[in-house]
Order: structure tokens, then C-alpha cells, then sequence
């Protein structure tokens, strides 16, 4: 779901609001400094006729000699006020390219950080940070340089087209009968060089994806021996990248001789024709000199078109994927009239009829999943990989919709509750743990950074984590490397359930949160999870036995159905999936010993 998106265009005038007016006034800038280029050259006729080559000539170099200096000095002064005003100017469109930019990569944040799960099970990451980076640089160049850049050579040409008619309209048509030619090649060059654009876009997001990507699996690569067969790898993204540069590149360099030749008749044409109207005194000597120190002023803009017209394209292949971003809405968001319950939950979870399928998958994941966990409950849930477990519990803090069916909080569906008090009242612990790159006490405080150093060191009591925090360097200050590297998989975990506990939530949710922990911690975590000082209703994730004997209610989850549900002992009766996990895990003769119990 998207908003209505508008025009490249019209999207950088919208995001460069309270710097308008500065723009505004750097482009006029830009015209005006542009417009006095003329100036010099209209002195520089007049001093020439009246001075040099006039009838004249020497007369007024005896009788207005201070005229002579009055239009030197007039030179100097415009051209230093020319000078001026380019820098102003230049600074102008700097100043609101950057405020953009930052305008814009703000919003991009903030929008990426409020999508959904399927936001980010379609964008990758490397892709991600390239719109974040490169596309946005060359939105800032598109502010920056390429529309100040038209601007002046528009009126550049624009003036020197009028100064030139002004003077002789006859020499001025035979000057720009050129530029058909010029822009016709230009044309050409624009739609070759546009899908290259696009195409050297995609290049370096792929690259930057699979740096991305391996530096942050570097255990992994090390650990199977892969640094060649990555380097290669990278090696052939980073050559196919290379050799679409060098075809971009390339583009314009086929097209500019054409360019270059038409511009450089430009002389010639003034010299053939403009010689002939000296020779009639159809002209003076003035306006030839005139004629011939400007036609930079045309020539220049005809040649810069080509740079202008690549840069536009990089900019339309840029910011046509940082639009895509910006303009994006999550499917899920707060209903309007969502219920506020600024209030902490009860904690009470009910799943009605609930069944589930990924938007990009063929088959459903749930089928017809309905259970309750009333408040303080403690709720496992166990069944053989790929069954839907961590599918089912993600459908509580709403990551997901279900497809059918509805899953209620406190009796509410929770499609009917506020996005943020729905989640504000729910931990979560994962078996794949992301820690950033902070202290400890700041990754166990992530979910409520107000709490005390005294109650950081409680949840980490809770979770088993003091013992071994204790023993770091630093302690609760220790900085953790990034995704948490140096630590055990256990220390992770342990860390991962602190921060969940740290919340004080009204609902737990551990996804196989002890898979790593010895038995003796799993065993001292469950003990602290049934001693918590605050009302809690826990969802949890487990294939141990150990972990899933003590709970309230065990859910036995086969091919995204509940196959079984019941107490320990009731389900060790049953001689169902649980009672062969059981045998498997504790051996044939303790399962019929508590089967007789």
C-alpha cells in the first residue's frame, strides 16, 4: 500500500520546505551573475569603438579619457561583483542541498524503522543502505549542481541569444543554426544512457549487499574455509558493477565528439560570416569582438548539456528507488478508531479459528489454531521444526495477520488495539539473538532506558546473566561487538531474556530462549521466571522437556495444527508426539515412570 506519489521534481520542492525562498534566491542568483557575463564584453565593444578601431578613436582618447577609465574600472568592479554573487550563489544551493538531504534521510529512517515484516522480508539490506547512501548523495547533487547548472546555462544562453540578435540578427541566426544538431545528439544520448543508469543502480546494490552481508557472516565464512570462493565472488559482482561504470562512462564519450564538432563550428561560422559583414561594415569592430569573446557562452551550455543530461538520468535512477521507500506504507498499521489502553494488560491470549499464510507463500503455515492462556499462565508450545511455532507467536504482537480467524489480547483483537501499547506490553526473547553495539546494561535497557543500574542487575539475576557479567572487564559497561561477537551463544540468550524481562511485560514470549544454556542455568531461569516480581502470562518455545514439564498448558504443534493439548502428565498419557519426544529425550524407562505416577 502507497501513498499517491508525485514527480521527481515536485518531491524535491516538497522536502526542501523552510529553504525555498533561499533556493529561490540562489537560482535568481544564478541568472543575474550569468546576465552580467554580458556586461564585460558589451564594455569591452564600447571601448574598442569608441577607443581603438572607431572614426573617432583618437579624438575621444584625448577629449574622454575619463570615460575610458570610468568603463575599465566598470569592468573590474562588475567582475568582482560577478565573483560575489557566484559564491553566494554556490553557497545558496549547497546550504539546501544538505538540509534536504538530511530532511530526506531522516524521514527515510524513520519510514524504514515503521515498516512491517514483509517490508523487510522483500528489501534486503545491502539495498537498503545504498538508497540510504549513494541514491541520496545523488539527490543532493541533483540540488546542488545539475538544476543550478541548467539554470545557467539557460540563462547564459539565453542572455547571449538576445545580446547577440540586439546586435545583429543575422550573424546571431547564422550562429544558432547549429544547435538543432547539438540538441537532436543530446536527445540520442539521453535514451541510451538512461536504462545503464538504472542498470549500474542495481549493480551496486548487489555489491554492497554481498559485502554487507559477508562481513556481518564473517564466523561463518571462516568457519567453512570460504574467504576464496567469497573474494571471488565479490570479485565477479564488483567487476560486472565495474564494467557497467565503464559503459555509462563510455556512453557520453561516444556521443561528445559529435557535440564537440558542431560546437567548435561555432567559430568557424563567426569567422566565415562574421568576416564577410566586417568586410561590408554590416558590423563593427566592436560587435565582432563581442560576438567572439560569447561564443563560449553558447558553445560551453551546448557541450555541458551532455554532462547535464547523465547526471539527470543518474539522479531519475536514484531517486525513482529512494521515492519507492519514502512513499511506501506498511500494511500494518493502527486501525482508525484503534482502542487506547494506555493501561498495563491482563496478559490474558486467546487464538479463535486462527490460520495463517505467508503473502509469498503456496501453503498455510496454521490451520485452524485456537487456544487459550489465561493471565500468570504459562503456555509451551513444542513441535518438530518447520510446524509454525514461531509463525503462531509472532501473530501475538501483530507482526503478522492472520488470514483467518482472530487472536485476542485481554479479549480485544489485537488488529483493534494501538500498534505501540500492544507491544509496549510484550517481551520478546528470540533464539537468534541481536545485541548492538553497546554496553551491556544499554542492550539489556533497549526496551525502557529509564530503568535503574539496581534493575538492570535484577533482570539479569532473572535471566542467569549476572554471574558471568560480573566476570567482564568492565562489567555492566562492557561494550558488546557488534550483533554481540565474543560472546557465547548462551551469554547472548541470557543477555536477549533480561531485556525482554526489563519491560516488565504483561506477556512473555521466549522462542527456544534457553536452546544454549547448560541444564543447571535452564534450570535456575526457570526458577527466576516462576518468582517474578510483576504478573507475567509466558508463551514459550521449547523442545526440552526440562523446559516444557512445569508449564500451565503444553501445545503440541504438527503441520501448523494442535494435535495435542494438556498438562505433563496428561500428555505423557496420551502416548502421543509429546510422549515419544519424552522417550526420546529422558529414555523409555523414566517415561513410564512417570507415566505410572
Amino acid at each position: 500500500m502507497k501513498k499517491e506519489q508525485k514527480s521527481k521534481l515536485a518531491w524535491l520542492w516538497e522536502n526542501m520546505k523552510g529553504y525555498r525562498a533561499l533556493y529561490v534566491l540562489s537560482l535568481l542568483g544564478t541568472i543575474l551573475y550569468n546576465v552580467m557575463q554580458l556586461a564585460v564584453p558589451y564594455v569591452s565593444q564600447k571601448i574598442i569603438d569608441l577607443f581603438l578601431s572607431g572614426e573617432q578613436a583618437a579624438e575621444n582618447l584625448a577629449t574622454k579619457r575619463d570615460l575610458f577609465w570610468e568603463l575599465v574600472v566598470a569592468m573590474v568592479a562588475l567582475t568582482l561583483v560577478r565573483t560575489t554573487i557566484v559564491y553566494l550563489s554556490c553557497m545558496g544551493g549547497e546550504v539546501t542541498s544538505q538540509k534536504t538531504l538530511y530532511r530526506i534521510r531522516t524521514y527515510l529512517f524513520d519510514k524504514i524503522e515503521r515498516q512491517d515484516m514483509h517490508f523487510y522480508a522483500t528489501y534486503r539490506t545491502g539495498d537498503l543502505m545504498t538508497r540510504m547512501t549513494g541514491d541520496l548523495d545523488a539527490v543532493r547533487h541533483m540540488i546542488a549542481w545539475v538544476i543550478r547548472t541548467i539554470v545557467e546555462s539557460l540563462a547564459l544562453m539565453g542572455a547571449t541569444a538576445i545580446y547577440f540578435f540586439y546586435m545583429d540578427w543575422r550573424l546571431a541566426l547564422c550562429m544558432f543554426a547549429i544547435a538543432p544538431f547539438i540538441f537532436l545528439i543530446i536527445i540520442l544520448f539521453k535514451n541510451k544512457v538512461a536504462p545503464r543508469h538504472k542498470a549500474l543502480r542495481e549493480k551496486l546494490a548487489e555489491m554492497n549487499t554481498i559485502a554487507q552481508e559477508n562481513i556481518s557472516g564473517n564466523r561463518v565464512v571462516k568457519a567453512f574455509a570460504r574467504e576464496k570462493y567469497e573474494i571471488e565472488k565479490f570479485d565477479d559482482c564488483n567487476t560486472s558493477y565495474s564494467q557497467t561504470n565503464q559503459k555509462t562512462a563510455l556512453t557520453w564519450l561516444t556521443y561528445y565528439p559529435y557535440v564537440e564538432s558542431f560546437a567548435n563550428l561555432m567559430p568557424a561560422v563567426l569567422l566565415l560570416v562574421g568576416g564577410i559583414f566586417l568586410i561590408r561594415d554590416q558590423i563593427t569592430m566592436g560587435q565582432y569582438v563581442a560576438f567572439s569573446s560569447l561564443i563560449w557562452a553558447i558553445a560551453n551550455p551546448m557541450r555541458q548539456l551532455g554532462n547535464i543530461m547523465n547526471e539527470f538520468q543518474r539522479f531519475s535512477a536514484a531517486s525513482e528507488k529512494v521515492m519507492e521507500i519514502y512513499y511506501s506504507e506498511p500494511e500494518i498499521v493502527d486501525l482508525p478508531g484503534a482502542i487506547d489502553r494506555p493501561q498495563r494488560f491482563e496478559g490474558r491470549i486467546e487464538f479463535k479459528n486462527v490460520s495463517f499464510q505467508y503473502a509469498d507463500g503456496k501453503l498455510p503455515i496454521l490451520h485452524d489454531v485456537s487456544f487459550t492462556a489465561e493471565p500468570g499462565e504459562t503456555v509451551a508450545i513444542m513441535g518438530e521444526t518447520g510446524c509454525g511455532k514461531t509463525s503462531l507467536i509472532q501473530l501475538i504482537p501483530r507482526f503478522y495477520e492472520p488470514t483467518e480467524g482472530e487472536v485476542l489480547v485481554d479479549g480485544i483483537p489485537v488488529q483493534d488495539m494501538k500498534l505501540h501499547q500492544l507491544r509496549k506490553n510484550i517481551g520478546l526473547a528470540t533464539q537468534d539473538v541481536l545485541l548492538y553495539s553497546d554496553s551491556i546494561d544499554g542492550n539489556i535497557a533497549f526496551g525502557d532506558s529509564h530503568i535503574t543500574q539496581e534493575q538492570v542487575v535484577k533482570f539479569a539475576r532473572y535471566s542467569a546473566a549476572s554471574d558471568f557479567i560480573a566476570r567482564m572487564p568492565e562489567g555492566y559497561d562492557t561494550i558488546v561487538g557488534e550483533r554481540g561477537v565474543g560472546l557465547s551463544g548462551g551469554q547472548k540468550q541470557r543477555i536477549s531474556l533480561a531485556r525482554a524481562l526489563a519491560v516488565r511485560p504483561a506477556i512473555l514470549i521466549l522462542d527456544d530462549t534457553t536452546s544454549a544454556v547448560d541444564m543447571e542455568t535452564e534450570k535456575q531461569i526457570q526458577h527466576s521466571l516462576e518468582e517474578l516480581d510483576f504478573p507475567c502470562t509466558k508463551i514459550i518455545i521449547a523442545q526440552r522437556i526440562s523446559t516444557t514439564k512445569y508449564a500451565d498448558k503444553i501445545l503440541v504443534l504438527q503441520d501448523g495444527r494442535i494435535t495435542e493439548c494438556g498438562t505433563h502428565e496428561e500428555l505423557i498419557r496420551k502416548k502421543g508426539y509429546y510422549y515419544q519426544v519424552v522417550q526420546l529425550q529422558t529414555g523409555e524407562q523414566n517415561a513410564e515412570r512417570r507415566e505410572g505416577a
